[in-house]
């Protein structure tokens, strides 16, 4: 957790994830193109330049967060990849904004969804090739949704989508196609196998149903909720009683921005708030820090909560769902205290 003590994550420490494999290892800009098709007037097929050139640039700063972030520590157990708390990360994005794309591409009348490949393949026909898919209304109403072909100033890492990747600020990384390929307009919904059954959450307000049971109905998982990290001292850090420290963390949300922090160490009686960093935008990480004094020797727990704009914040028990997405819970850290 040491990368989150502040707000922009080294590109080199960015968490990795595919889902069908093999995966691309190079690829030739010289013969790359992102094909735009579908129900469209002029299909394109745009080279690495002409996507810097032809379109304005246009840059975001935005968390990319696994959807099965923290999944290790739902209890019941659920399937799927055991993350910790890593598989999140902080940059900023700069592209052209794909509501730009497909307005050269002359979208037509009738169209509903806009769907998003890659050039990772599966190596057998059983496997379903990752194809993602968005309201064609989310696209065309949100200016921050984007082709990125930039990473905290650099081109993207292979690893990380190079030579572009779809950027959808506030929901979570399935939709962030890397090594994009093609994007296809279509005129009825796209429900194929990784927006249906995959990547699904039960269809209420909380995205959550009692441990251990499924859910009715489900809809596709979408906008992150609130999160708040302490990752500095590290946990499990020895600390002197009676001697000031600096807590350290970072807080995000799906991007009505964060209002504040607060940190707790009797148990979550008493809050008290934490000063902020630098606003770097809605869809960021903000960083936070506070002085802090052990009272005593012993164990230490300390806790850490967030609220967004709109009041959202963390709850005292951790939602689940059979996915193990969306976790939300006030976090701690325990410190021994001699």
């Amino acid at each position: 957790m040491k990368w989150f003590e502040r707000a922009i994550t080294p590109n080199e420490a960015f968490f990795v994830r595919y889902h069908v494999f093999p995966i691309p290892t190079q690829v030739d800009l010289a013969t790359w193109r992102l094909r735009v098709g579908g129900h469209v007037d002029r299909p394109l097929e745009l080279s690495m330049d002409e996507l810097k050139t032809r379109f304005p640039a246009a840059a975001v700063t935005a968390v990319n967060q696994c959807s099965g972030n923290s999944r290790g520590r739902f209890s019941p157990r659920v399937l799927g990849g055991q993350w910790g708390d890593g598989a999140m990360g902080n940059a900023e994005w700069v592209g052209c904004r794909l509501k730009d794309v497909l307005a050269a591409a002359g979208v037509r009348q009738g169209a509903v969804e806009v769907t998003f490949d890659g050039l990772d393949k599966p190596a057998f026909p059983s496997v379903p090739d990752l194809v993602k898919s968005l309201a064609l209304a989310r696209v065309l109403d949100d200016p921050n949704v984007i082709v990125a072909y930039q990473m905290n100033g650099a081109p993207l890492p292979m690893l990380n989508g190079f030579p572009a990747r779809l950027v959808v600020p506030g929901w979570y990384a399935t939709y962030w196609v890397k090594n994009l390929s093609d994007i296809t307009v279509a005129d009825k919904p796209f429900e194929r196998f990784w927006m249906k059954p995959a990547y699904r959450i039960p269809d209420n307000p909380c995205g959550c149903v009692e441990p251990g049971t499924a859910p009715k109905a489900t809809v596709p998982i979408h906008r992150m909720n609130v999160r708040s990290f302490l990752v500095s001292p590290e946990p499990g850090a020895r600390l002197a009683a009676g001697r000031p420290v600096t807590l350290k963390g970072i807080a995000f949300d799906g991007g009505y921005g964060i209002r504040e922090v607060e940190v707790s160490d009797d148990g979550g009686s008493t809050w008290r708030r934490v000063s902020l960093g630098r606003d770097l935008g809605p869809y960021a990480f903000r960083e936070w820090s506070a002085a802090w004094t052990p009272p005593r020797a012993g164990a230490a727990r300390v806790m850490v909560r967030a609220f967004n704009r709109i009041g959202e914040s963390q709850g005292t028990e951790p939602l689940w769902n059979p996915a193990g997405y969306l976790r939300n819970v006030i976090e701690s850290v325990e410190y021994p205290v001699g």
